[in-house]
Parts: structure tokens; C-alpha cells; sequence
């Protein structure tokens, strides 16, 4: 007999402190009506003082497992995809696994940039189909604002705080995870990157000073990119799934840039209702957006019983991934 895996909680957490785009003009030479145009965003949260990823998501999966109806012993693993870890070492999975009280559970980090949530689902999906584990938790975390160079006024507008976590089941009912697709390309990667801090380029004064220890991003050439991947892996899960475009009820994507999600969801010809949007109100979550913009979909009823939907992402990497939702 074979298995599914199911999404049966979802929770979200991020910072109370609030950053508008008014005081992003106060910081470099931006403005309001620049940004919205450009990006849609129009305030980001922000994590203050040593509040660090395992604490928002710590907060994230506590609210996941009550949706499911989970104590921590009933966690048999937990996967966390984030480029802003709490240190280099021990991960932020296990340490949210002690906090937690899991238990001496598999706990591990994975790096895929903002395409990373989807990439720990697929990694979910294949646990559970092969009869591994039952019951897993999958994070999208990511505290972008420690390492935003608040001097380039292109990209520090973009960026915000924040988790994402699913309880991910063998047992429905509910968000059957369908097909899938998933991709990079490391000849891109210097698009998008943190240059200093890593074995090629380790701490120094000299990474510092040249602001190296923060996101470098080649905005047109990752624009033109992540359209065409995000399309691309949105068609390819589909068609593994066996589901026709006019089948689906709904898009969340990566909420990296609003004329991207425009984009893709023209490409899919879904009408505005159908494509939930929440970078307005938290920029570029990286891992996290997708699962932020998950729970919040849920928890509003913007997916349904039967619901089809979409998830598509592009990221670091460059990576980028789709998957199909059944509800």
C-alpha cells in the first residue's frame, strides 16, 4: 500500500518591530512611491538585539504542532532551511529540537536560499513515502536584516524577518504534498551571495571593512532568472502531478518581488484572487515566505478543503523549486 505524506499544521512567527518604507527614506536616499512601484513592499519586520532564527522558530513550530494536534515527543524529526543560522555550529534545528523538548530526534540545517522551504518539503515527502518517519516539522526561517549591507539602497529595501513551519504526516487529512520540481544552477551563484565568512573567504578585518559579511545581489540578472525558473518549476510540478493549469485554485510563491509573482501567475492564468500576497507587509522573508504566506492562507480560509495549490520559489543558489498542494 502506498503512503502520502500531509501537511497538517502550519504556524508563522515574526518580530513585532516594524519597518515602513518611511523609515527606509530616513536611512538611504529612497522613497515610498519608488519602492511600492518596484517591489510592492511597503514595511518589513525586523528581529532587534540577539534575537536569532531558533527563536522565532521556535515560536513557529509550537503554533504548527497545535494545529496538528502534536506534543514535542511526537516529532520524529525536524529540518530547518535558513542562510542565517544561529552559529555555523550546532544547528538551529537542534537546538529548537532541545528548547523544545523533542527528544534525541534527527535534527539538521540545509541551505537553499529562499527556495529552501520547498526543497525541505520534497526531502519531507520522501521520508514519509519511504516509510522512514511519520511525523516530521519542515522550517523556512530567515533573519535577512543581520546580514543586509544598509548602505545599497537597491536591495536593504527588500528584506525582512522571519519563520515558517509545517507539520508534515503520513495520516491526512490535509495539504497532500503532489508533484514536484526542483533545480540550480551554480554558475549563477555569483548573483547572488554573501561573499565573506565561508572557508574561501573567512572572517578577517578585510571581509568587514569591504562589507562582504552581507547579501550581494545582482537584482536585474536574478529578475530575469528567477521569472523564467519559478515558470519553469511551476509547469514541471504540474505536469509530474497530472494537474492542468485550470485546475488550480490557488498560487503562493515566494514573496520576493511583486511584478515576479505578477509574472507567474499570468503564466499559470490565474486571476488576482487567486494568487495570495503578503510582501507588503513582510518584504522578502527569503525561506521563510513561503511557509509565513502558507499559514496565513489557511488560517484565512484563502485555501479550501479541496483546494489545488501551487508553491513556487527561486533563490541563492540559484536555486529554485515547485511543488503541488492538494488539499
Amino acid at each position: 500500500m502506498s503512503r502520502n505524506a500531509y501537511i497538517v499544521g502550519t504556524g508563522h512567527h515574526v518580530p513585532e518591530h516594524v519597518v515602513t518604507n518611511a523609515d527606509m527614506e530616513k536611512i538611504v536616499d529612497t522613497s515610498d512611491e519608488w519602492i511600492t512601484t518596484r517591489t510592492g513592499i511597503k514595511e518589513r519586520r525586523k528581529v532587534e538585539g540577539s534575537t536569532a532564527s531558533s527563536d522565532l522558530v521556535s515560536v513557529a513550530v509550537q503554533n504548527a504542532m497545535e494545529m496538528a494536534g502534536w506534543k514535542p515527543s511526537d516529532v520524529q524529526g525536524i529540518i530547518v532551511g535558513t542562510v542565517t543560522p544561529d552559529y555555523p555550529f550546532p544547528s538551529t534545528a537542534a537546538l529548537v529540537a532541545d528548547r523544545l523538548k523533542m527528544g534525541n530526534i534527527p535534527a539538521y540545517d540545509f541551505e537553499a536560499g529562499c527556495t529552501a522551504f520547498i526543497y525541505g518539503l520534497i526531502q519531507a515527502k520522501a521520508f514519509i513515502e519511504s516509510g522512514i518517519m511519520d511525523r516530521m516539522i519542515v522550517v523556512g526561517v530567515d533573519c535577512l536584516t543581520k546580514i543586509t549591507n544598509w548602505d545599497d539602497r537597491g536591495s536593504c529595501i527588500l528584506f525582512g524577518d522571519g519563520a515558517g513551519a509545517v507539520a508534515v504526516s503520513s495520516e491526512g487529512p490535509g495539504g497532500r504534498l503532489g508533484g514536484w520540481h526542483w533545480g540550480s544552477d551554480g554558475s549563477l551563484g555569483e548573483h547572488l551571495m554573501q561573499i565573506g565568512g565561508g572557508s574561501k573567504n573567512p572572517a578577517s578585518h578585510g571581509t568587514v571593512d569591504r562589507n562582504e559579511h552581507t547579501i550581494f545581489m545582482n537584482g536585474a540578472r536574478i529578475f530575469k532568472h528567477a521569472v523564467r525558473a519559478m515558470h519553469d518549476s511551476c509547469m514541471k510540478a504540474l505536469e509530474q502531478d497530472g494537474t492542468e493549469k485550470k485546475d488550480v485554485d490557488l498560487l503562493v510563491s515566494h514573496q520576493a518581488n511583486l511584478r515576479i509573482i505578477d509574472a507567474t501567475a499570468r503564466a499559470l492564468e490565474l486571476e488576482p484572487e487567486q494568487v495570495y500576497i503578503n510582501i507588503q507587509k513582510y518584504g522578502n522573508t527569503s525561506a521563510a515566505s513561503i511557509p509565513i504566506a502558507l499559514d496565513e492562507a489557511y488560517r484565512s480560509d484563502a485555501i479550501r478543503e479541496t483546494s489545488t495549490v501551487v508553491l513556487a520559489a527561486f533563490g541563492a543558489g540559484l536555486t529554485w523549486g515547485g511543488m503541488i498542494l492538494h488539499w
